[in-house]
C-alpha cells in the first residue's frame, strides 16, 4: 500500500518559515521523481517544487528563492522549506511520488497576520 504522508504546516505570520515534511511508504523512494503541489481555495493544483531521483530541482517563478525542495532517500522523505511566506502562498500543500502519481492528504499552510 502506498502512502504519502505530508506534515509541518500551520498558521505563520507574513515573513515567517515553515518546514513541510512528506513520508513515503509502498514504493522505490530514491527513484521517484517527487514534487509539492498547492491548491488555494476556488483554484487549480498547481506545482510548486520538483526534484528528481538525481536532486535536480524545478521551482514555480512565484516561489524562486523563497522554498527550497530536498529529499532524504535515507528516510523516504521529501521536504519543502519555505521562507519569507507571503499571504498568497496559503494553501493546501500537497506531495505527490512520479511516474505513478501517488498524492498525499494535504497540509493547510495560512500565512496572515
Amino acid at each position: 500500500q502506498v502512502q504519502l504522508v505530508e506534515s509541518g504546516g500551520g498558521l505563520v505570520q507574513p515573513g515567517g518559515s515553515l518546514r513541510l515534511s512528506c513520508e513515503v511508504s509502498g514504493i522505490i523512494f530514491s527513484v521517484a521523481h517527487m514534487a509539492w503541489y498547492r491548491q488555494a481555495p476556488g483554484k487549480q493544483r498547481d506545482l510548486v517544487a520538483s526534484i528528481t531521483r538525481f536532486g535536480i530541482t524545478n521551482y514555480a517563478d512565484s516561489v524562486k528563492g523563497r522554498f527550497t525542495i530536498s529529499r532524504d532517500n535515507a528516510k523516504n522523505t521529501v521536504y519543502l522549506q519555505m521562507n519569507s511566506l507571503k499571504p498568497e502562498d496559503t494553501a493546501v500543500y500537497y506531495c505527490n511520488a512520479a511516474p505513478n502519481n501517488y498524492w498525499g492528504q494535504g497540509t493547510q499552510v495560512t500565512v496572515s497576520s
